[in-house]
């Protein structure tokens, strides 16, 4: 391997397999080589400036890190973070089954393109602290899961209070993350067998 295609495998390995058009230039590969290397097999295009390399097998996370990618900014740093139902599925703490991918992104994202039918955007920011990083994009923690679908009244309460009691029984969830939360008393009232 060139260093070129050393650096694009690098960050790919780091993403299960994805780049985005912009990291393959960073990596050296200019614009007018990438239809080259589509052509030739080596990449394959996964959406609109999202591609794959195929050296890599089709990821079981894969179209996380994919649409992770899409969210972007200018600056080329993905802005979404899976949430709400999505989140309590990539943790398995729910039977709830999203046909479509829930993501959090800031206030102020926008996107010129429309937005893929996949995907439901929420507006918001969550802290750090509530935030799992996973390999190529990244996942609310459980705690801010249940209490954002707690706020917006959109899962039977049954669902949110089976997701509560499996997070503190396998310590996804802790009692201290709950006394500490801002919705500490609605969390509390699910956990006892309130809200129904």
């Amino acid at each position: 391997m060139n260093g070129k295609q050393e650096r694009l495998f690098e960050v790919a390995d780091g993403q299960q397999g994805y780049f985005t058009a912009g990291q393959a230039v960073a990596c050296g590969y200019p614009t007018s080589s990438h239809v080259y290397h589509l052509k030739a097999g080596t990449w394959q295009r996964e959406y609109r400036g999202i591609y794959r390399l195929t050296r890599f097998p089709a990821a079981e996370y894969g179209q996380y890190v994919q649409w992770s990618l899409w969210s972007r900014n200018r600056e080329g740093v993905p802005q979404g973070v899976y949430s709400h139902q999505t989140a309590l599925s990539l943790f398995d703490l729910s039977d709830l089954m999203p046909p479509r991918l829930h993501m959090t992104v800031p206030p102020g994202f926008r996107r010129n393109a429309p937005t893929p039918e996949v995907l439901i955007l929420h507006r918001g920011r969550i802290g750090p602290d509530e935030i799992e990083d996973r390999q190529g994009f990244r996942v609310a923690r459980p705690i801010r899961a249940v209490a954002d679908l707690l706020a917006e009244s959109s899962v039977s309460p049954d669902h949110l209070r089976q997701a509560l009691r499996e997070g503190l029984k396998r310590g996804l969830i802790t009692r201290a993350e709950i006394d500490g939360h801002d919705q500490r008393r609605a969390l509390k009232q699910l956990l006892r067998g309130g809200l129904s």
